[in-house]
């Protein structure tokens, strides 16, 4: 029986997206399209995958390409590295975005990649920005992924643990790109250079800057050297002249995504470190990418107590203030008193023995919550309550010889638990002294 023609199963096929689009000569066309890499081997800045011994490279030996999502930063070579896997593997490549596409073009897609199967060729549906598909049309992709009609290539700059349904992320092998360093940056703008017919009209350290700039992106960097070629300078000029030509990128952070959570994650854990330095150039790196200051204030009043807690009980105070002085007074002003108290908490001794004392308590609380304070410390407004021993054996603290009774708190019955426990640092030391005493005068007047 013959195979019948795709256009008989479904209909005259309709205009491709590619053959809407006018063509253009190789020449007109931008830089980083011109030097997209041809192989595997010319794709830069991923070893860790595709290099000898990674885990792609390793795949695409034994001949069989998985459903994969790869996750990174923009411009380091997603899509080019799923046209590539696909030509490696013998796969006919479909590409769609979530971000321009719906049900009608997943459906069209699946169609067509079904009758490929039917005629024993194999299909990389590759999905650029696949987090934008709600979840149902992520779960659309199950029967076809688990038959075999597709293999997934989906490509991401968000986190796939909380983008992607986890019934297709347990379908699929994750691989995480890297941004571009300096090595592979160096490795583009000298193809950029050879494909140009000249060196770049940069300083060295102008060519320092440029990579700067591209923030790892190897598709702006060549974007970067495209327009800088175009303005036609016959000598070279510095970093000066370089970023009073080129338009400045905008930081990499949304404020709702993965990037905004690790950038407070960073400011969190320089703070804790004890590193000053660090702590200001996240908290810059914060504000530059548009947080809101009053967001860090909150986040910073959270560290002073976690992190600093007792050792150094001026630093909550500082945050407050540098809360209510960034209300007073708005940016740019008063982010310097966002850093005074950031400088402040990282260059403060640490001790977490607040948190550590709170979350124990609130744990036995959970698991005693039935018990009742001993009648000992309960208030006897009445004679009744009097009579059935509220408050009997009571004794009034500050009329102790000690001006400590060591009396029982906790619910009779109950092994007295310890809390906290101060490591002596900073204000905490004294603090530490203190209810060692108390300890061992407790023990003494419990046995009299």
């Amino acid at each position: 029986m013959s195979k019948a023609p795709i256009a008989d199963l479904f209909g005259a096929p309709e205009p491709s997206l590619k053959s809407a689009i006018p063509q253009v000569d190789e020449a007109a066309k931008p830089l980083a399209d011109r030097l997209r890499p041809k192989t595997l081997a010319e794709v830069v800045g991923q070893d860790h995958v595709l290099g000898s011994g990674g885990a792609i490279a390793r795949v695409i030996e034994r001949g069989f390409l998985p459903s994969l999502i790869l996750w990174g930063p923009p411009g380091v070579g997603k899509t080019t590295i799923a046209r590539l896997l696909a030509e490696a593997a013998g796969y006919e490549f479909q590409q769609i975005s979530a971000v321009f596409s719906g049900v009608a073009d997943l459906k069209k897609a699946f169609e067509q990649a079904q009758f490929r199967h039917s005629q024993g060729a194999r299909t990389v549906l590759f999905v650029d920005e696949i987090h934008r598909f709600n979840r149902a049309q992520q779960d659309s992709f199950l029967p076809y992924v688990e038959a075999g009609v597709v293999t997934l290539i989906g490509a991401t700059t968000e986190n796939p643990s909380f983008e992607l349904n986890g019934a297709l992320l347990s379908r699929c092998q994750v691989f995480v790109l890297k941004r571009l360093d300096d090595a592979a940056l160096d490795q583009l703008i000298a193809r950029a250079e050879d494909h140009l017919g000249h060196g770049l009209p940069l300083t060295p350290e102008a060519r320092d800057t440029l990579k700067l700039l591209s923030d790892g992106d190897g598709r702006y960097i060549l974007s970067l050297i495209e327009s800088l070629d175009h303005m036609g300078f016959d000598a070279p000029i510095d970093s000066e002249g370089l970023l009073a030509h080129l338009q400045k990128r905008r930081p990499n952070h949304d404020k709702d995504r993965e990037g905004h959570y690790n950038l407070i994650s960073a400011l969190h854990k320089s703070v804790r470190g004890s590193d000053p330095d660090a702590a200001l150039y996240w908290l810059a790196r914060m504000l530059n990418g548009g947080d809101d200051p009053l967001f860090i204030a909150r986040r910073l009043i959270r560290m002073a107590s976690e992190d600093i807690g007792n050792a150094d009980p001026m630093s909550l105070l500082m945050c407050h203030a540098a809360r209510d002085t960034y209300e007073v007074l708005g940016s740019p002003e008063g982010e310097l008193a966002l850093a005074q108290a950031v400088v402040h908490m990282a260059s403060a001794p640490k001790s977490n023995s607040v948190y550590t004392a709170f979350k124990s308590a609130v744990k036995l609380a959970k698991e005693t919550g039935h018990l009742d304070p001993p009648a000992v410390i309960l208030n006897a407004p009445t004679k009744l309550m009097k009579d059935i021993g509220y408050g009997a054996g009571y004794i009034y603290d500050p009329d102790d010889p000690d001006g400590f009774s060591g009396q029982n708190y906790f619910p009779d019955g109950m092994k007295r638990p310890k809390f906290y426990d101060p490591k002596g640092d900073g204000h905490e030391g004294k603090t530490k002294q203190r209810l060692e005493y108390w300890a061992e005068l407790r023990e003494k007047k419990q046995k009299w």
